[in-house]
């Protein structure tokens, strides 16, 4: 009896950091070379180099670098002084290091609703949650939009509600980085941003790191402070209370031959976006980009209708294509974060999103081919 052989199916990555390995190969090994040469590993001179080049790449005075996209978020808050009594808003909508450096800090983070199409904040949200943390008996001192999955926040709805309650804006531009808002790049729209460098950021490096991009002189003489032990003169001057959050120098020198080829990975991004939305349009809600807005795609996020996508995800398993939900449980769900409040009338669009979202295997080198076939399993599990 005659059986038939399936040949096994390649499975695709999620994100190819592979890929970019090959492409980069050789100027990464000697720029690790360089660093492992010299053995200046804390603050060797690859630092600063990449801190201009990355101010430079976004149109920022400063970018100071640390070690991780959390540490940045929580360096921008010491700076300016967040503590117990202070709120700040943020949105439910994200992933916990958004509202993990608040609770570190002992001020209380207030959760807002965010957008239906684009995932990210509500300006009309945000106002009803300060009125929560004013109710509360909280004094509301920040606000922390997120530009998830690479879309940057609705700042024109934004920025007049901060400046109108008196909120500091910090800009968790994790996932964002790269993007445009109307003509600026994020790093130039908030007064202070924060940003990632892991592995799977869309300029990410070999392990951790992070940074923070301002216009402020001030703030970035506290944030290098900060960043080493609160140091004054010298790092046994000790003016302040700090903590130890330094940009490797290997990773500095990994970014810089990274930051070489970021802007045409964001080209093929976008390509890869388009392709998406133009082959998945008809059975799926895609991701909206608003009119003066581009996206870095971080991830390529698609709605479902509920009780649809773990049937769609299975399906995909089986065929070697992986997938990914961002974020199952918002944060006000989540055990760590349920006793923290949310903004009046509660946050709906954010619990209806956590029930639809999946997201598909998106980077800069998708090729066509393994793309068409993201594309025909997805249409033909989701076919009636």
């Amino acid at each position: 009896m005659n059986q038939t052989v399936r040949t096994p199916v390649a499975p695709i990555p999620f994100i190819d950091v592979a890929a970019q390995r090959r492409r980069l190969g050789q100027a990464i090994d000697d720029a690790i070379a360089r660093v492992t040469a010299s053995c200046l590993f804390i603050q060797g001179p690859e630092v600063a180099d990449f801190e201009a080049r990355l101010a430079d790449f976004c149109g920022a005075r400063y970018a100071v670098g640390c070690a991780s996209g959390t540490d940045a978020l929580m360096l921008v808050l010491m700076a300016q002084g967040i503590g117990p009594g202070d709120a700040v808003i943020c949105p439910a909508f994200t992933f916990c290091a958004t509202a993990e450096v608040v609770v570190l800090l002992g001020a209380t983070p207030v959760f807002a609703d965010v957008d239906e199409e684009t995932f990210n904040l509500n300006a009309a949200s945000v106002k009803r949650a300060v009125a929560t943390a004013r109710r509360m008996g909280l004094s509301p001192k920040a606000l922390i939009p997120v530009d998830l999955f690479g879309l940057p926040a609705d700042y024109d709805a934004l920025l007049p509600v901060a400046k109108e309650e008196k909120l500091f804006v910090l800009d968790d531009a994790a996932q964002g980085f790269g993007a445009t808002y109307k003509g600026r790049k994020l790093g130039t729209i908030a007064p202070a941003t924060a940003t990632s460098f892991f592995p799977a950021k869309p300029l990410g490096c070999y392990g951790d790191g992070g940074a923070v991009l301002t216009d402020d002189a001030g703030l970035v003489e506290v944030l290098k402070s900060l960043r080493v032990h609160g140091q004054g003169a010298d790092k046994y001057d000790n003016v302040r209370i700090g903590m130890t959050s330094r940009l490797d120098t290997i990773q500095a020198a990994v970014l810089i031959e990274k930051l070489k080829i970021f802007a045409d990975e964001i080209e093929a991004r976008d390509r890869g976006a388009r392709r998406y939305a133009e082959g998945l349009k008809d059975v799926a809600i895609v991701p909206v980009v608003p009119e003066g807005m581009t996206s870095v795609w971080a991830q390529y996020t698609i709605r479902l209708k509920p009780g649809v996508r773990d049937g769609l995800a299975t399906k995909l398993k089986a065929q070697g294509i992986p997938t990914a939900i961002y974020y199952p449980k918002p944060l006000h769900r989540l055990e760590a974060y349920k006793r923290f409040p949310v903004a009046d009338n509660g946050i709906p669009v954010t619990d209806q999103l956590a029930e639809e979202v999946i997201s598909l295997p998106m980077h800069a080198y998708l090729d066509v081919t393994t793309q068409d076939r993201v594309i025909e399993a997805v249409r033909a599990a989701l076919r009636p």
